[in-house]
């Protein structure tokens, strides 16, 4: 059995968009090693596609700054790396934090691809070519590349896996979700991520809220930070559980639910890897087509304004006046309480 080291140290929907990846790794008789930062080690640790997850602490590196204490720590994952002596390194995240890793894991074959941010293709030994415009093709696709330049088998597959949910977490789902009516089907809106220009209208959100109430149970997730901006969306009438899930309770939670509402965000990742519920995801600055939900297309939703200035893929606008950061308004609220409606009659 060949070692093959798997570099994607974040964020939890790129990590998720990996998993294919490893799932194809693994059936083809590689042991797949995984180097995940916090972001996603809840993803990738005791997942079925992958081996051994090996924790890269680059928020809490980031919050101390620079110590003995970290160096430390760097050089000791360094050496567990480097005992495992891998055949063959992959890295997709294509960055200087991914590059430093696969430059000093001392695998034989270095794979990856010939552009990259940072100069992160310097840490490769061996390189891919894109195959069509990069916002052309799925980040799942683009991923499995990989596998298509090993020449393995099932490439063609794309299995989404996740860690086993715990009797415990069950239990703390159970209690979160004690006063969700289960005559209704359960609706999740995780509205907020970490880019602002990501962020649907919130005028919007409480439009299409109002819309759908007496037709489901409606539950928000989200962070600590995303509390007001929920406070708003559901004037404080809905179970609001902003702050007190993970992504273990959130897999269970998105488990449990017969629609899931988000923008382009790890909620909405993370809820079509449980291949669950329904998900729609609304798109402002970036490309449905290269992150949306993708499969059934009754079922997976993936929605811009359809303007000529989207995908920007920018966290800042770059147009100004009347044109400002127009595509947070889009698509209309209407558009999605029709997808909304077919999706619970159905």
């Amino acid at each position: 059995m060949k070692k093959i080291l798997l570099i994607r140290l974040s964020s939890l929907g790129d990590v998720i968009f990996n998993i294919p990846l490893a799932n194809v790794l693994k059936k083809n008789g590689y042991e797949v090693t995984w180097l995940v930062s916090e972001k996603g080690i809840d993803i990738v640790k005791n997942n079925p596609a992958v081996n051994k997850a090996i924790l890269i602490p680059l928020q809490k590196w980031k919050k101390s700054g620079f110590s003995i204490k970290n160096v430390i720590e760097f050089f000791k994952i360094l050496n567990e790396v480097r005992k495992e002596k891998f055949d063959i390194a992959i890295d997709t995240q294509m960055m200087f934090k991914s590059m430093v890793w696969m430059r000093l894991c001392r695998a034989d074959r270095k794979i990856c691809y010939t552009y990259g941010k940072e100069f992160s293709h310097f840490g490769g030994n061996e390189k891919i070519v894109q195959k069509g415009p990069i916002m052309s093709i799925h980040a799942v696709y683009q991923h499995m590349q990989y596998a298509e330049y090993l020449k393995l088998e099932g490439t063609d597959e794309v299995k989404f896996t996740l860690p086993p949910t715990s009797d415990e977490t069950k239990a703390t789902v159970d209690e979160l979700l004690k006063d969700v009516d289960k005559s209704k089907p359960m609706v999740i809106i995780a509205p907020a991520t970490t880019w602002k220009l990501k962020h649907w209208n919130k005028d919007n959100w409480k439009a299409l809220v109002n819309a759908i109430k007496d037709k489901c149970s409606i539950v928000f997730t989200g962070t600590n930070a995303d509390k007001e901006l929920i406070s708003y969306i559901g004037e404080n009438k809905y179970i609001n559980l902003a702050g007190k899930t993970g992504v273990k309770e959130l897999i269970e939670i998105f488990s449990r639910a017969r629609l899931v509402i988000a923008p382009d965000s790890g909620s909405a990742h993370l809820a079509r890897a449980t291949e669950k519920p329904a998900v729609i995801s609304i798109f402002c600055c970036t490309p449905p087509n290269k992150y949306g939900p993708f499969g059934d297309d009754t079922k997976y939703f993936a929605l811009d304004g359809g303007l000529k200035c989207q995908p920007c893929h920018t966290r800042k606008c770059p147009l100004s006046g009347e044109d400002f950061e127009q595509c947070v308004n889009y698509p209309k609220p209407e558009q999605i309480i029709n997808i909304v409606n077919n999706v619970l009659q159905n």
